[in-house]
């Protein structure tokens, strides 16, 4: 069945149940069928026996869910039903059957053709994962997007399907228990140390007192009030404090002793306040993290249903797959001295938890300049949370204005592609992507990509999350391999203005590791060089060179010799100032 033929629309686009998702799927698949094939489609609300049809129809049905459709086709044309989401889903999936790609929010590949045919499609299809979020600027900000991406986390606005929204995504504690109303008058609220309280002023330093009774109860109260102010919110973050500084008071290091991790006091505060206001919000899911100290699993406590355990893999290394690493450097200490690896961590937390999600990294904070060598690991690792019945992942990335050198438009696009399915083509994907957005120069692309991850492979080179740019894969000679695999990309696309840009983006990442490594390990800067570059980097876009502090204080760092400028945050910096 044609979808046009001889300039005319053969088939109309039938919304069998007007709402504000349909319409917009509608107008999506009206607005790409007429640049595929250059005539106007329509919309209509009313059946016209004669015409053949796709047919959009949103339905709340147990098997799809939010994020599921189904396609069904028949001889008078093709029937999509899909949950709020799912019906966007589904007619980016048609769209991609018929060869649209999407591969960044402003870099579409949609084909012409003024006869195309409509694919005889007959699936249905359910993500495996129920909560997908990658936090770089693009998907956070390009809502269309987002969707296109199948990126269900965020703030997605409801006529794109919504998202999975949380009231307080992460490091909440302090809003649990807010230092600034019960730091001076109940200190025994907050985390001992050393056999004192510790109450900091900066509530980010702060810790709870998990097992003091009082605090409970007002955790209780306060999370009831935000939940009533916050109705379209799934999800609520009751989750520790970015630091290591929880509570050793002796009744906290009781519970800790006899749960064998700290997990344990964690989870049975959690536990309390989900089962105390489970019958009042009963589709609420009471979110906690198991970072650091928290990761490994208690050993009597468990979860209860309406508990979900966020697992975070911050101290992994990234250059191998978890389930091959042999790093055994990477474990997290337990009240007895004993370790445990991640990889056994997220098989104890899957034989005990009802709902796990997955909080993941995908670049270096220190250093977003530094070549990322996880492109070999990208897919085991999904498929390995996949098979140990995670049931949502949050891919931190660089968040920042403008991105960053390395990669990040192939990166984001292939991590959303795993989101949606684990088990997807990767390397068709990749290399689709590459020959679109790189063109002549896709094939040394792909070899600077290869020799990077080669490299950490053959030499066993372990890489975290927030290494300072030391290790062999980044050393002179390695950079000296780069540069010549990127001179002869550039070359390759010499001609091409636009291409040639992309590549120059990419090689930011050496000029940017010379200069910072010649600073550090030789103690030398040359301020013509720095100033140029510092000068191109804003002019390509670029804002932050590592997650803490913007340029004015990354230059700072330079010319102190030091790795990293957060260091120099004083109350004469604006943290929030970017250059763009």
């Amino acid at each position: 069945m044609f979808l046009a033929n001889k300039g005319k629309a053969v088939v109309d686009i039938f919304v069998a149940i007007p709402g504000s998702q349909t319409k917009y799927a509608a107008r999506e698949l009206r607005y790409y069928l007429g640049l595929m094939t250059g005539v106007p489609f329509e919309i209509v609300e009313k059946l016209d026996p004669g015409k053949a049809l796709i047919r959009l129809e949103q339905i709340k049905d147990k098997e799809l869910g939010d994020d599921g459709f189904r396609f069904a086709s028949s001889d008078k044309g093709l029937t999509i039903t899909g949950g709020k989401r799912g019906i966007l889903y589904g007619v980016y999936e048609l769209l991609e059957e018929l060869g649209c790609r999407f591969f960044t929010a402003k870099d579409e590949k949609i084909p012409y053709c003024e006869n195309p045919e409509l694919p005889v499609l007959n699936k249905t299809v359910v993500p495996i994962f129920e909560y997908r979020f990658e936090d770089t600027h693009e998907l956070s900000v390009h809502k269309k997007f987002a969707v296109k991406m199948r990126i269900n986390g965020g703030n997605i606005p409801e006529r794109f399907g919504e998202s999975m929204k949380y009231i307080w995504f992460v490091h909440s504690m302090d809003k649990v228990i807010p230092v600034k109303k019960y730091g001076k008058t109940h200190p025994e609220y907050f985390a001992m140390r050393n056999g004192v309280r510790y109450v900091p002023e900066n509530s980010a330093y702060m810790q709870a007192c998990l097992s003091n009774p009082e605090v409970l109860q007002i955790a209780i109260e306060n999370i009831r009030e935000v939940l009533k102010q916050h109705p379209e919110c799934r999800l609520i973050s009751i989750s520790q404090m970015d630091n290591q500084d929880y509570c050793t008071c002796p009744e906290c290091q009781k519970i800790d002793k006899e749960e064998g991790s700290s997990s344990g006091t964690l989870l049975r505060f959690i536990n309390a306040i989900a089962t105390a206001l489970k019958d009042e919000f009963p589709d609420v899911i009471f979110d906690t993290l198991a970072y650091q100290y928290t990761r490994p699993v208690a050993k009597i406590t468990k979860p209860v249903e309406n508990v979900c355990i966020r697992l975070c893999s911050i101290e992994c290394c990234f250059a191998h797959p978890m389930v091959q690493c042999n790093d055994t450097t990477r474990g997290v200490a337990h009240p007895d001295g004993t370790k445990s690896d991640f990889v056994t961590d997220l098989k104890n937390w899957s034989k005990v938890c009802n709902r796990m999600y997955i909080w993941d990294y995908l670049t270096c904070f220190s250093h977003y300049a530094t070549p990322h060598p996880n492109w070999h690991t990208l897919q085991p690792n999904m498929q390995f949370f996949a098979e140990n019945h995670v049931k949502g992942v949050f891919e931190q990335s660089n968040s920042k204005v403008g991105g960053g050198p390395d990669l990040i438009e192939l990166r984001q696009y292939l991590v959303a592609k795993l989101l949606w399915d684990p088990y997807c083509d990767f390397e068709k994907h990749m290399t689709e992507f590459l020959e679109y957005f790189y063109g002549a120069a896709a094939p040394m692309v792909r070899e600077y990509i290869e020799t990077i991850c080669k490299k950490c492979e053959q030499d066993n080179i372990h890489v975290g999350f927030n290494d300072s740019p030391t290790a062999d894969f980044v050393s002179e000679e390695m950079l000296d391999r780069y540069d010549e695999i990127l001179n002869r990309a550039l070359n390759a696309v010499a001609q091409n203005p636009l291409l040639a840009v992309r590549v120059q983006r990419i090689r930011f990442c050496i000029e940017y590791l010379r200069l910072k490594r010649k600073s550090m390990l030789q103690n030398k800067i040359d301020g013509k060089e720095l100033n140029d570059f510092f000068t191109r980097w804003r002019a390509y876009g670029f804002t932050r060179m590592h997650e803490w502090v913007d340029m004015d204080l990354a230059h700072y760092a330079f010319l102190k010799h030091e790795w990293r400028g957060e260091g120099f945050l004083t109350h004469w910096a604006d943290e929030s100032t970017e250059y763009v």
